[in-house]
């Protein structure tokens, strides 16, 4: 298991791969861990530096009270990256994994070769639905709330398998301070006019029944970055890792291929 001492927080990571390796960070979305990416791992091409971690009060990283800043959690990833030593990655960030990408390009443009938001947008719902439901976790847990966060997540055939349980059960695991920290820095984001000063090679994936953030969400962001193209994976919804992992990684590969990013 290995942890990162940032000082005023510690982070749970995984650093797969050769140190020489192209890296590729993967950043997960709310209410996951770094298992998310668990079925997409083994479809990506060999010789890659793929770094994941659990974000704060989220999976095995400190859960600090709530509320987060949306910058609190790009610093996070800034300084585990240098920690790391890494720079020059192709970083795929998914739903609020998404916005922290973004950030973390506008702000540190040396760590960020290429980016990948899938699933994310640069304004993610208003501010006041992030309030009802921070109240809501915050009065009646996380399980009140799952069976919805499950329809967002997944399509009809993908819910009615027993592996949807564990992605369930991971949700209402989350420390609700860390559901509740991390939905408050979501409520508090507008990347919309930093975001469009970005100038890198970037992809968005979208899933065409994603409940959270649907496809013409996710185009709209990529409008804002030049050159930036939208690959819909059609079945799949707001976790395509995990309902279409295969369509996933070739999407991936294809981009990786495209920017000059594999070994």
């Amino acid at each position: 298991m290995l942890m990162a001492d940032l000082g005023d927080i510690r982070l749970h990571y995984r650093d797969e791969g050769p140190r020489d390796g192209a890296p590729l960070v993967l950043v997960n979305s709310l209410g996951t861990d770094l298992r998310l990416w668990d079925k997409v791992m083994p479809l990506l091409p060999a010789g890659l530096r793929v770094i994941r971690h659990d974000k704060r009060g989220h999976g095995l990283s400190d859960a600090p009270p709530a509320p987060y800043s949306m910058g609190a959690l790009v610093r996070d990833l800034e300084r585990l990256l240098d920690h790391l030593q890494v720079t020059g990655a192709m970083v795929v960030g998914l739903s609020i994994g998404g916005m922290i990408a973004q950030g973390l390009a506008v702000k540190r443009l040396d760590l960020v070769r290429a980016l990948v938001l899938s699933n994310t947008a640069a304004k993610i719902g208003t501010a006041d639905m992030w309030r009802e439901r921070i109240a809501l976790v915050e009065a009646q847990g996380i399980e009140a709330l799952a069976d919805t966060v499950m329809e967002r997540w997944f399509p009809a055939a993908f819910r009615a398998s027993a592996e949807c349980a564990g992605w369930r059960h991971m949700l209402c695991r989350t420390p609700v301070q860390g559901y509740a920290g991390c939905s408050a820095a979501i409520a508090g984001s507008d990347f919309m006019p930093s975001t469009a000063t970005l100038r890198l090679p970037a992809l968005g994936i979208a899933g065409s029944e994603d409940g959270s953030t649907p496809p013409d969400l996710v185009r709209e962001t990529m409008a804002l970055i030049p050159g930036s193209r939208v690959a819909l994976i059609r079945g799949s919804g707001h976790l395509p890792c995990v309902d279409q992992p295969a369509a996933y990684a070739a999407e991936l590969c294809d981009f990786l291929r495209e920017t000059g990013h594999l070994p």
